[in-house]
C-alpha cells in the first residue's frame, strides 16, 4: 500500500475539526486525522507494506521549465535563485506546522517514509509500483495517479470519496466506464483536458468528455493530432484548429503530466508494515506533547493484530 501522504494530511486537516488540539493548544487535527486514516486502512485492507510517499519537491523545476504555470498560483514564496530548495507551497497556516510533527510520528512508529529530491510524491509512487513483485494499492485524492491502474500486475487506486471510511476502488473497468480510457490513456486525457488546480491549460474548448471521443477515434495523443493535420479526417473545423494552435504546449505536456518511473528512490526503508513502534520512548514522547490519544492508540491496537 503506497500513501500519497500530502493529499491524505490535507484531506484530514479538512476533515477534522481545528478544535482538535495538542495540550499547548497546537492544532493537530491533520496529525490526528491522518493517523485515523492509516488505523483505518490497514483494518480495512490488510496491507503486508505500507509506505508513507512524500513530497520533497512538491513542484519540480524540470517540470515548470517545460509549462511555467504549472502550479503557479499555488506558490507562497519563491526559493532564491540558485537555491537548492523548492518554491514555499502556500497551505493552511494552522497546517504546515503539522507536517514535521506527522514525519516525527511516522518514524517513531516505524512507518516507511519515502521521497526524493527534486520530485512529487507522484513519482515515487510511480517508481515504487513499477518496483512492486506483488498487487499495489495507491491511496490518493489525486486523479492523476488514475494513469498507473493496471489490472495485469494488480496496481488500483483507492481514491477517497469521504474520509477513507468509503473508497473508489479504481482498477482499468471503472476507468474505461467512467472515462473510457485506460491507465496510460489518462495521461491523454488529463492534458487535453487541463487540470486548473495544476496549472495546466489544457487545450481551449477541448474538455472532458471531447477528449474521450477523440481518444477513441484517434487512439492516443500521436493519433489525435496525425487527424488534426490530416484536413481530410472527421476533426472539426474549430477543433482542428485548437489542437494545431496548441501544439507547442501538446509536444511538452506529457512529459509534465505522466507519472516518473525512474525515481532514484533510497533503497534501505523497511517497508514492512510494523507491529511494535520502532522507537516507543519517542513516540511516547510524541503522543505526550501533541496529545495524539486516541488517534494513536486505534493505530497501534490495529497494527498489533
Amino acid at each position: 500500500m503506497l500513501l500519497d501522504t500530502a493529499s491524505l494530511y490535507f484531506r484530514a486537516y479538512f476533515g477534522v475539526p481545528e478544535s482538535v488540539r495538542a495540550p499547548d493548544g497546537t492544532p493537530v487535527n491533520a496529525v490526528r486525522g491522518l493517523l485515523d486514516f492509516i488505523a483505518r486502512l490497514v483494518q480495512d485492507h490488510h496491507p503486508d507494506d505500507l509506505v508513507a510517499c512524500m513530497d520533497f519537491d512538491w513542484r519540480p523545476q524540470w517540470r515548470v521549465d517545460l509549462i511555467p504555470s504549472y502550479k503557479a498560483h499555488r506558490v507562497a514564496e519563491e526559493a532564491a535563485e540558485g537555491s537548492p530548495e523548492p518554491d514555499e507551497e502556500e497551505i493552511p497556516d494552522t497546517l504546515s506546522p503539522q507536517v514535521p510533527i506527522i514525519e516525527e510520528v511516522l518514524d517513531a512508529l516505524g512507518i516507511a517514509r519515502i521521497g526524493a529530491a527534486g520530485y512529487e510524491a507522484d513519482d515515487v509512487i510511480g517508481t515504487l509500483a513499477g518496483r512492486a513483485r506483488g498487487p499495489v494499492d495507491i491511496v490518493t485524492g489525486d486523479r492523476d495517479l488514475f494513469q498507473l491502474i493496471d489490472d495485469r500486475r494488480g496496481i488500483r487506486i483507492l481514491y477517497p470519496l469521504k474520509g477513507v471510511g468509503t473508497l473508489q476502488v479504481t482498477d482499468e473497468a471503472l476507468l474505461r466506464e467512467k472515462y473510457g480510457v485506460d491507465g496510460p490513456g489518462y495521461v491523454d486525457l488529463a492534458l487535453l483536458r487541463g487540470d486548473p488546480s495544476d496549472g495546466l491549460p489544457g487545450v481551449p474548448g477541448i474538455g472532458e468528455k471531447t477528449a474521450a471521443k477523440l481518444l477513441d477515434a484517434y487512439g492516443d495523443l500521436a493519433g489525435i493530432i496525425t487527424a488534426a493535420e490530416d484536413p481530410s479526417s472527421k476533426v472539426t473545423p474549430a477543433q482542428r484548429k485548437r489542437l494545431l494552435e496548441a501544439r507547442p504546449y501538446l509536444a511538452v505536456a506529457p512529459t509534465v503530466v505522466k507519472v516518473a518511473t525512474d525515481v532514484p528512490v533510497p533503497d534501505d526503508a523497511d517497508p514492512a508494515l510494523p507491529s511494535e513502534p520502532a522507537d516507543p520512548e519517542r513516540l511516547d514522547a510524541l503522543a505526550a506533547q501533541w496529545g495524539l490519544g486516541g488517534s494513536l492508540h486505534r493505530l497501534l491496537l490495529t497494527l498489533r493484530r
